[in-house]
């Protein structure tokens, strides 16, 4: 029974997708859907994409080993990211009218910085998608009771996400996003009922959690290096996926500014509040078979993610078994799809077509469909040759665009004298200093990562500040913000 609901449930997921395919008219439907998602669509969108794989599996499994000090980009730093694009970019994004974030450096520091960027988000995304995929093919391999070999089934399932994403874009991921957020909420809330009383009640879990020390966020006898550590990982989701392009697409998809804004907050709000549900049931699994702590000593970190499958399909009732693994998939294909479309939206839009630069709209979108099934090739290497836990591809992923991408996007929306020159500096000595940290001293007590961005800001200012022998090849926000509302007006020629 519970295979036939995998199945049946894929189905629907395939066939919403399609339909909603039918609204692609030209390449703004495709990556932005029109801009024209309402509030509810849009909060769906940024939960569903956020709340991924590594939520329900990786982010659980870790704190129940590490407790909270284990987890502090995500949810904290990831619901932080959340909220300060809306506040900070949201309003700006939305005026200035753009199809990609790659758009925003173009416009203000010109074609290399663009390119440069772009190449650095791209290959950001390769770690976040991997993870879903991998997730994907564990349900499919555990259901399958191992019939089917882990790196078969990653394949078996990044082929389902392809299928719809390709076709349909942001409006196949939004109208999925929002089917598959119900079957999230609903599903994972009665799991954790089902868990929760296995354990002895919601009261036994937190008591026991607690006097296992796993609800101290800072530890009495936490030292300087770990601390470090803590904020390293923080600040790679908090600062370091806002110059992505999922985030940018949701804002920009919606109906008006005022809903970018509060699509964006709601959604980060609910996020984080919702994702202390799979933690929870995570931790009851645990107490209510001691025997799941055994996948901790594997040598593959991955078996750790196997916690609340292996429980849920030991120990629980069909019914509850058909409703975790129908809010897992939820989970796993509504980010899959989106962490897709965001990478192939960038690379086509902002490190091709500068080369082609008189591509037309059909054969612009033909593109993206080629360079998506180009990207979802090499995730699946990334995602079959990787031991790494979900939660750990994901922050690594988050680096890149931290040392990268983060600083020249703050300067360019908020300090005038930010020039071409600076972003350069920041973003070749952000990414040197970062690598050459990892390589040089991974084990030092500042981690690489920050490392890389204090780089990017010193040399940011720096580049600035300095004389210009690179030429300034952008606009200031406010010449952008008026080409924008110039092309915008109903009687400009471009609407028509």
């Amino acid at each position: 029974m519970l295979i036939a609901f995998v199945v049946l449930y894929m189905a629907v997921t395939i066939a919403i997708g399609l339909i909603a395919a039918r609204r692609v008219h030209n390449s703004k439907d495709y990556l932005v859907a029109g801009r024209s998602l309402p509030l509810y669509m849009n909060v769906a969108t940024v939960f569903a994409t956020w709340f991924g794989a590594e939520t329900v599996l990786a982010v659980s499994a870790t704190f129940a080993k590490d407790g909270l000090n284990g987890i502090p980009g995500d949810p904290f730093g990831a619901s932080v990211c959340l909220v300060l694009a809306a506040l900070l970019f949201a309003r700006l994004f939305y005026r200035m009218n753009l199809l990609t974030i790659g758009d925003f450096y173009k416009h203000r520091y010109g074609k290399f910085v663009e390119v440069l960027t772009s190449l650095a988000i791209t290959a950001s995304y390769l770690g976040w998608t991997s993870a879903q995929m991998t997730a994907l093919g564990l349900v499919i391999h555990v259901l399958s009771g191992g019939a089917v070999e882990l790196n078969h089934a990653i394949l078996i399932g990044a082929g389902i996400v392809l299928v719809y994403t390709i076709f349909g874009g942001m409006w196949s991921v939004a109208f999925t996003d929002l089917f598959q957020t119900v079957v999230i909420v609903i599903g994972l809330t009665l799991v954790a009922v089902v868990v929760g009383d296995m354990a002895g009640g919601a009261g036994k879990v937190i008591s026991q959690a607690a006097a296992d020390g796993k609800l101290a966020m800072f530890p009495a006898e936490m030292d300087a290096a770990a601390y470090w550590a803590m904020a390293g990982a923080f600040f790679a989701f908090a600062f370091g996926s806002i110059p992505q392009q999922d985030v940018f697409q949701r804002m920009t998809s919606a109906k008006n500014e005022k809903t970018a804004v509060r699509g964006t907050i709601l959604g980060g709000v609910i996020y984080f509040c919702f994702a202390f549900v799979p933690i929870f049931i995570g931790y009851a699994a645990l107490v209510a078979d001691s025997s799941l702590k055994e996948l901790f000593d594997s040598d593959d970190a991955r078996q750790i993610q196997r916690i609340l499958p292996d429980l849920v399909l030991g120990k629980m009732p069909v019914w509850a078994q058909v409703m975790f693994f129908g809010a897992l998939l939820s989970a796993i294909l509504s980010t899959a799809s989106g962490a897709l479309l965001a990478p192939t939206a960038i690379f086509t839009e902002n490190v091709l077509r500068p080369f082609v630069p008189h591509m037309g709209d059909r054969q612009f979108l033909l593109t993206l469909r080629i360079i998506l099934v180009t990207f979802c090739a090499c995730a699946l290497l990334f995602a079959v040759n990787s031991k790494s836990t979900m939660y750990e591809m994901v922050q690594n992923a988050y680096n890149v665009t931290l040392v990268g991408a983060f600083v020249p996007l703050v300067a360019g929306a908020y300090w005038k004298k930010a020039s071409t020159q600076g972003a350069l500096a920041a973003i070749v000595f952000g990414v040197g200093a970062w690598l050459g940290a990892t390589v040089l001293a991974p084990e030092a007590m500042v981690p690489p990562n920050l490392v890389g961005l204090f780089a990017s800001a010193i040399f940011m200012v720096l580049g600035s500040l300095a004389p210009q022998v690179i030429r300034h090849g952008g606009h200031s926000i406010e010449h952008t913000l008026q080409h924008a509302a110039a092309h915008a007006h109903p009687h400009h020629p471009a609407t028509h």
